[in-house]
């Protein structure tokens, strides 16, 4: 950073604080290590998603501590601790796009102040939030915070610092000095990156790090800010399109087998795994597909058509393919004109789709959980209409697997 020295006065919210004996200088975490948020380039414990409710480390499971009329509350997350709210917060800090997706299921898409590639994922969002009635957003021009700088968080004066810390103290710029020193004199940090695919903490941060679901750390996140009812009410929604999903999956045996990757030069592919611990496969693992290369290949693996060809998938799901820049009818003409690609089972059957992003919040998680089950399997969940550009298809009513009104309403308060 250009200038390590703090401000000779102390900015520190009034209405946030470490409570009890967790102080940030005893924190447990852990980095994110190589396999993190790449779409724009076109680049997993104990968490489940099929069923990740569970209120963290908090003992209050409404989020609002000892006084539920407007005094202070506590929530608590790995690897943060327990930290105690004077009232909720306002501004939000966020580096990756899951922490982002939760503030705006809450609510708070507009008062995110930072968050990492901000005019690519708000373009992609919004191809999903367009079926949204009545829900807008605009990320467009934040700070992009991929590697964030300690005088920027001061500029920006966030409530609060929806991101993981540990990781934060893995770029050179870092220490665990400037993590406390935000911590005092700015807002707490109040996030779980680890949790993307169960990555393993590393020195100081060894200890302790505990792994969530998606949805699970989006209900701590939920009583941070108060917002119990929001959550309940997309968790409903979540709840009850996972039971749609169990009870139409196909058997094991009957299942396609599918890989997913990702591109911006097609002559470098990425492939990325589809069940793994973690939330990055958070709408793939309920669905259960087959994996095409059988455990050989590891996410963020360079793979080439002749490797695709000898895993021969029933279908390809392309990551990043919702993105406005992305030309998918490029993409999949690309294999199609390839001698080699061109005989991959997924091509000559074009079931090549559109993937978003695996960084998701809530409501992107919905989206993508209806669209793949869709793309596996439309004998039980209704046909995917052949996507080439534009926002997320118009479902016929009758073929949606989750209400987009119930979905607009919870963000939009409308409980």
């Amino acid at each position: 950073m250009p200038n390590d020295q703090a401000p000779p006065e102390s900015t520190r919210r009034a209405f946030a604080k470490y409570g009890g004996s967790v102080a940030l200088g005893g924190l447990l975490a852990g980095c994110s290590g190589g396999d993190t948020e790449s779409e724009p380039t076109g680049s997993d414990g104990n968490e489940t998603d099929a069923g990740d409710g569970g209120s963290g480390e908090s003992d209050d499971p409404s989020g609002e501590g000892d006084d539920a009329d407007g005094g202070s509350y506590t929530a608590s997350i790995s690897p943060t601790g327990e930290v105690t709210f004077e009232s909720p917060p306002e501004t939000v800090f966020t580096r990756l796009t899951h922490h982002a997706g939760m503030a705006f299921a809450l609510g708070r898409g507009d008062d995110v102040t930072a968050l990492h590639a901000p005019d690519y994922y708000d373009g992609l969002w919004n191809q999903f939030i367009e079926r949204l009635p009545g829900v807008s957003l605009d990320w467009s021009g934040l700070y992009s915070s991929w590697q964030p700088d300690k005088e920027q968080l001061y500029a920006l004066d966030s409530d609060i610092h929806l991101a993981d810390p540990a990781w934060i103290t893995q770029q050179d710029a870092w220490s665990r000095e400037d993590i406390d020193e935000i911590a005092e004199r700015v807002s707490p940090w109040f996030g779980n990156s680890l949790s993307d695919r169960h990555q393993e903490p590393t020195g100081e941060w060894a200890d302790g790090y505990q792994y969530y679901g998606l949805w699970e750390q989006f209900e701590i996140v939920a009583d941070a800010f108060r917002e119990r009812e929001r959550y309940e009410a997309l968790a409903a929604v979540h709840d009850d399109l996972l039971a749609t999903i169990d009870e139409r999956l196909p058997p094991e045996s009957e299942r396609p087998t599918a890989i997913m990757i990702a591109a911006a030069d097609i002559e470098q592919i990425y492939a990325y795994t589809l069940s793994n611990p973690g939330f990055l496969t958070s709408h793939t693992r309920p669905l259960g597909p087959r994996d095409a290369f059988e455990g050989s290949v590891e996410s963020g693996t360079v793979v080439d058509f002749e490797t695709i060809l000898e895993a021969d998938p029933d279908v390809i799901l392309y990551l990043g393919g919702f993105e406005p820049g992305t030309d998918m009818a490029g993409r999949r003409a690309a294999f199609e004109e390839d001698p080699v690609g061109s005989d991959v089972t997924a091509v000559a059957n074009d079931r090549i789709h559109p993937q978003g992003a695996r960084y998701q919040g809530p409501i992107l998680n919905l989206f993508q959980l209806e669209m793949t089950a869709k793309q596996l399997y439309p004998d039980a969940f209704g046909a995917w209409p052949r996507y080439e550009e534009g926002p997320y298809p118009e479902i016929p009513e009758g073929e949606r697997l989750f209400d987009r009104q119930r979905v607009a309403d919870a963000i939009n308060g409308d409980l």
